[in-house]
């Protein structure tokens, strides 16, 4: 299943296409996903971000921190789980990859499933692309 295939299924069986089409998908997944710890910007500043043994990330440095590039690939690993961020500890951050596959399984088999799955997390990536200073 390609891409476009995937989101467009995704967005509209999605339980909240509406804010999606208003705000972006990516934007949509990062405020519920990443927000309530990375705050609303990225700057690490969410509502729970004072109960984390380790302070979130300031997400909007991210190319600064990497000689003006964003890491995309790695920012995709650290979302499903392929690479632990060594300030998560023992992964306080959820493995957002195994928690959007089950529920994309589940809704749309296991192929399909997977399809969604990684549009989610690029979109997610893209989004955070675009908080860079």
């Amino acid at each position: 299943m390609n891409r476009l295939i995937a989101t467009s299924i995704f967005l509209a069986t999605s339980s909240g296409p509406i804010a999606a089409q208003q705000m972006g998908y990516g934007e949509s997944e990062f405020i519920n996903s990443c927000a309530p710890c990375h705050g609303v910007r990225g700057k690490g500043d969410g509502r729970l971000a004072t109960e984390l043994q380790t302070a979130p990330s300031d997400l909007s440095l991210l190319s600064e921190r990497n000689g003006d590039e964003f890491p995309y690939q790695l920012v995709i690993a650290i979302i499903d789980g392929r690479h632990i961020v060594p300030g998560h500890g023992e992964r306080e951050m959820p493995v957002w990859g195994r928690e959007f596959l089950d529920s994309d399984q589940s809704t749309f088999g296991a192929t399909g499933g997977e399809a969604v799955t990684q549009e989610r997390i690029h979109q997610l990536a893209e989004y955070i692309q675009t908080q860079q200073r």
